[in-house]
């Protein structure tokens, strides 16, 4: 084991708070494993500790990525997000199947995931967009975290009005998802493309609204106009 792994984990355990950790299963259906340290914390101590290997090779952070997230401890998927973040000027397209593997193995809820896929997974697609069709694949998955990757990947960049034609095919493939998560998570991509995209979005969800699952058409218009709400939950 690398000694900055090491030496991180003992951090992180010298900072566990017992009210932290006796609250943290709560905000998940599925179970999870946590030191129970504040997310300011945790943050704190992923930027601290990135700047001990900031120098290193990309290869090589990614593979102290690597075994951060074989861990399957809530707070190391928080630090690898971080870290993987911050090498966006060195992504390169074969990085693709490293943050593919990364939510297809060891993604197991929904904040390591929307943790890796809004920033790391999301700032990727943005700068090799060649790569965004893959995601219809990612809907496609069995597995239900890639399935909800394949939207919160595209929530920042739907924002900024980008891949609306893509965020609507990723919303056609989910569409009857039977994961609450996943209905979640693109209810959340088309309400963020309904920042951008006002009118657009609140066509899709009048033209689907008779067989979208409520809570993905909640979330897809939360944020129009009370008129739109409105008539978009009328039955």
């Amino acid at each position: 084991m690398d000694t900055i792994i090491q030496h991180l984990r003992d951090e992180l355990q010298a900072n566990s708070d017992p009210n932290t950790l006796a609250s943290s299963q709560r905000y998940f259906k599925e179970t999870v494993i946590p030191y129970g340290v504040k997310t300011a914390i945790v943050n704190h101590l992923a930027r601290e500790f990135y700047q001990l290997i900031k120098d290193r090779s990309k290869a090589d952070i990614y593979a102290l990525c690597e075994e951060l997230w074989r861990s399957g401890i809530l707070e190391e998927s928080f630090v690898t997000c971080e870290w993987s973040e911050r090498q966006r000027k060195r992504y390169a397209p074969e990085d693709f199947e490293t943050f593919e593997r990364w939510v297809g193995q060891y993604v197991s809820n929904w904040a390591s995931c929307d943790t890796l896929c809004n920033h790391t997974v999301g700032d990727f697609r943005e700068d090799y967009p060649q790569f965004i069709p893959r995601l219809r694949d990612w809907a496609r998955s069995e597995n239900r975290w890639l399935r909800r990757a394949a939207a919160v990947s595209l929530i920042v960049p739907a924002r900024r009005g980008l891949f609306l034609e893509d965020i609507f095919a990723i919303a056609d493939i989910l569409l009857m998802d039977e994961e609450d998560l996943v209905r979640k998570g693109y209810g959340w991509m088309l309400k963020a493309a309904s920042q951008a995209h006002l009118d657009e979005v609140f066509e899709y969800a009048m033209k689907h609204k008779t067989v979208m699952p409520r809570t993905a058409l909640r979330y897809a218009i939360e944020k129009m106009p009370e008129e739109m709400r409105q008539r978009a939950m009328e039955k």
